[in-house]
């Protein structure tokens, strides 16, 4: 499992989009940086954290930290959050119920009913709601809050879920990565969380087998 480090995205699976260089980017164990776009901005909250061995890989410890990955997320413009210690709770609980579903639902299996009733319970609330400023420009209404932030990222999932490329929803091929992306190329053949990363690690590996046989 990676860290986040920092991030930029551009286009992806749902409507939240910017023209920034494509996808977060991330270091190893090793301390090597790489690009990762998981494609659908559910899917970028679980990195994070998550339930279980991922814990220790947490970063939103407090409001600021929500705030933070909300300025890396691919939400355009950055939301003005004020973020309760609450709501630091509720956007944990969110991504570590959606980190089970999704690895249900990749795996074939059937989604954890009181999971999905925390990501349903989130979507039902008010989410963020776009707005044009006076010079024109994009923005967000009001003052929102983590609350309008999870309901948001929920949604997202919601509809990543249940629509069109939700069979195309994995996990890195490399054995000991377990990034979660959605595919959104044409040919959908995608295997790897990054071709800078895992996928050259397949290439060398590969090529030094290949090496290895032949001499």
């Amino acid at each position: 499992m990676t860290r986040l480090w920092r991030a930029s995205y551009v286009t992806g699976y749902s409507g939240y989009m910017t023209s920034a260089p494509s996808g977060l980017i991330l270091r190893s164990t090793s301390g090597a940086a790489y690009r990762f776009d998981p494609g659908a901005l559910c899917l970028e909250l679980l990195t994070t954290g998550g339930p279980g061995p991922y814990q220790r890989y947490e970063v939103l410890r407090e409001p600021a930290d929500v705030r933070a990955w909300a300025e890396r997320s691919r939400l355009t413009p950055t939301p003005e959050l004020a973020v309760s210690a609450a709501e630091v709770a509720a956007v944990r609980m969110l991504r570590d119920a959606l980190f089970r579903v999704v690895i249900a639902h990749i795996r074939g299996e059937p989604h954890p009913p009181g999971d999905l009733a925390v990501i349903n319970e989130a979507a039902a609330r008010p989410a963020l709601a776009p707005a044009i400023a006076p010079d024109g420009s994009r923005r967000w209404a009001g003052t929102p809050g983590g609350t309008a932030l999870a309901a948001t990222v929920a949604r997202d999932a919601v509809e990543l879920l249940t629509g069109a490329h939700a069979h195309r929803i994995r996990t890195c091929a490399a054995e000991d990565c377990h990034l979660v992306y959605v595919d959104t190329s044409r040919p959908g053949r995608r295997r790897w969380c990054s071709m800078e990363h895992c996928g050259n690690r397949h290439k060398v590996r590969a090529l030094r087998a290949r090496h290895f046989e032949e001499g």
